[in-house]
């Protein structure tokens, strides 16, 4: 079967698993990548796809409705699976408004988009449970808010988000499920847990801390260090949503987790402990690095997810364990530095800026 289907922020870290995913296993379907290439956005991500014939990248904003407007009519996507965000909770402290402008509002564009042209296959007096249209929205377990030292985060959780970050995400949930309720629009939601593994913006803990002991620069753990967060492998996240995107229940909610409780120091020593045996360093090199700093505002304490649901229901289940991811995602690192070295410097905006600077 031959469907189109628009990833937003496809030259993201999430995203671009997820497109070379759909581009590779699905060569029959047309992929639109589209991403607005800020600062996380890197097609250097894609380039092993980058020339596949079912593969076409369109730079563009979500909050241009126009530029939005004419993606939607030139392609006529029968698919959205929308990972375009701000997502970063300590950028989300010092500028809120762009996690509302681009998670919030640049959401309810695409959902008006998406009914706009799904326009004449929506009955809101009948029950679409069919998948020939389908609005896939990526979100957050941050929603939820904070756990205590037991128990899990599942679908019914109530929403209680602490921070600018969730609390926009947590806002862009309420408007999917709303154009579900309203217009009968076929919506899916997904809420992840932590995502780690190749091509993440090196600002998030795994990246960052992998960078700063390549060059030995100090290792900043929030607090006191016993924040804990459930990680996910992304290329088995990317599995994840392709099941949902095909077979997951229209209306419905999926919690994606990992089933791997860390707290951050424990992570953190971990993650020394084997960089220290990948790069030759005596024991307790890289640990030594460690620097604990003053607490960021609104840090939730744990969060934990029940994705039994999205197991019982879909058959998914993570393919490696944690200590098999983190020694993935390091080994490639340590493989890639040039693109690491490019992410960190810009130098990637500027190559793929001046190939797209008049696209929009």
């Amino acid at each position: 079967m031959s469907r189109t289907i628009i990833i937003t922020g496809g030259a993201g870290f999430i995203g671009s698993h997820v497109v070379r995913l759909f581009v590779t296993k699905y060569p029959e379907y047309t992929i639109i990548n589209l991403d607005a290439l800020t600062y996380a956005g890197n097609l250097e991500n894609l380039r092993d796809i980058e020339n596949a014939p079912n593969y076409i990248f369109e730079k563009v904003n979500i909050l241009d409705t126009a530029e939005l407007e004419r993606v939607f009519k030139q392609y006529n996507p029968d698919g959205v699976i929308h990972l375009a965000a701000e997502s970063h909770v300590d950028r989300s402290i010092l500028s809120p408004l762009d996690f509302v402008y681009t998670n919030v509002i640049g959401t309810v564009n695409l959902l008006n988009a998406a009914k706009q042209q799904w326009s004449t296959t929506l009955n809101p007096s009948t029950p679409n449970n069919s998948t020939l249209n389908r609005f896939y929205h990526v979100s957050t377990d941050e929603v939820y808010g904070a756990l205590g030292e037991t128990g899990f985060f599942t679908e019914e959780t109530k929403y209680d988000p602490h921070s600018p970050y969730s609390a926009s995400k947590a806002s862009s949930d309420h408007f999917v499920r709303a154009y579900h309720d309203t217009f009968d629009l076929p919506v899916v939601i997904t809420n992840c847990s932590n995502n780690y593994g190749p091509y993440h913006f090196p600002e998030k803990l795994i990246p960052l801390f992998i960078n700063n002991i390549i060059t030995k620069k100090p290792l900043p753990v929030y607090g006191d260090g016993q924040y804990t967060r459930d990680w996910l492998f992304v290329k088995d996240h990317a599995v994840a949503i392709d099941l949902v995107f095909h077979k997951g229940k229209n209306g419905d909610t999926y919690n994606i987790g990992g089933f791997n409780e860390w707290k951050n120091i424990d992570l953190v020593k971990l993650l020394c402990k084997l960089m220290d045996e990948k790069l030759g360093n005596a024991a307790g090199t890289s640990e030594a690095l460690i620097t604990y700093v003053k607490d960021r505002p609104g840090h939730d304490r744990r969060y934990a997810i029940d994705a039994s649901k999205i197991n019982k229901e879909l058959g998914w289940k993570p393919s490696v364990t944690f200590e098999e991811g983190l020694a993935q995602t390091i080994d490639w690192y340590l493989e890639n530095t040039e693109w690491l070295k490019h992410v960190t410097s810009g130098e990637y905006q500027q190559y793929y800026g001046e190939q797209y600077a008049n696209r929009g």
